[in-house]
């Protein structure tokens, strides 16, 4: 196995295998429904010993993306089903970031300089936060981003980011836009801000909704991590496309709220 990611020196090992486990699910080696190789083969591949693989395997289960059957194997759980709310077209808003909504009066982060543990997700106070701007591949979720925006995934340009509220971990958020580098300064890790207004700005346009959908998933490893919650937990999804006033669509974003301390409430008329 390879060694500990930097910052993280203290991940258990069987935890190391369960998310390099998980990359190859989310990048389609082991699709949905496809049975996971054996403890043996595991462990040969990856040159620890069965009770490791057998953690890493557990850790899966409870993150739902695995289903272990008893005296048959293990196999890669199917994608959750989502379910879209349709909102009357008159009821549209500019986007302005559903973070500003969000926070208390007042509320916003302090910035990085305040990150008193230098993990990037430290006492920052309340607001949102970078964490890292991963590159787009053929995972699951950048094939369903470039789907969305109809674009091609290495058309895209993401960076994902922590909503903390409260004094903890609130909302893991991952956004995709079809343009790109983005502006260093925008995606370096702990900066503060509202990323939907901070990526409109950098593509020098006003956003609009376009459509948001509605759901829940057990929080998989690297959310659970993000977020401080056991592997499964429920989360809240919301997701959707932002468009600009023509109707192009330009951003795609996905955010998973930790189901114990948030919910959706949908106003349809001015208040």
């Amino acid at each position: 196995m390879a060694t500990n990611p930097p910052g993280t020196p203290s991940t258990p090992l069987y935890r190391r295998l369960a998310r390099r486990l998980q990359e190859r699910i989310d990048a389609g080696t082991y699709p949905a429904g496809t049975r996971l190789p054996s403890e043996p083969e595991l462990s040969s591949e990856f040159g620890v010993n069965r009770l490791t693989v057998r953690q890493a395997v557990a850790e899966l289960e409870r993150a739902a993306v695995v289903e272990i059957r008893r005296g048959v194997g293990t196999f890669v759980r199917p994608p959750a089903v989502r379910v879209s709310i349709t909102v009357d077209p008159r009821s549209q808003r500019f986007d302005l970031g559903s973070v500003h909504a969000a926070l208390p009066a007042g509320g916003r982060g302090t910035g990085p300089d305040d990150d008193r543990d230098g993990d990037g997700n430290g006492e920052q106070g309340d607001g949102e936060f970078v964490v890292a701007s991963p590159p787009v591949t053929g995972a699951a979720e950048d094939a369903e981003a470039a789907r969305r925006l109809g674009r091609e995934p290495g058309e895209l340009s993401r960076v994902d980011s922590v909503i903390r509220l409260g004094g903890r971990a609130r909302a893991a958020c991952s956004y995709w836009v079809p343009f790109g580098p983005l502006p260093a300064e925008l995606v370096r890790p702990g900066r503060p801000g509202n990323l939907v207004l901070d990526l409109a700005r950098a593509a020098g346009v006003e956003l609009e909704y376009d459509w948001r959908a509605f759901g829940a998933v057990g929080a998989d490893l690297a959310d659970a991590e993000l977020l401080g919650v056991p592997p499964g937990t429920a989360l809240l999804v919301r997701e959707g496309v932002s468009c600009t006033p023509d109707g192009t669509p330009l951003l795609y974003v996905r955010r998973r709220i930790d189901g114990s301390s948030a919910r959706f409430v949908l106003h349809f008329r001015d208040r």
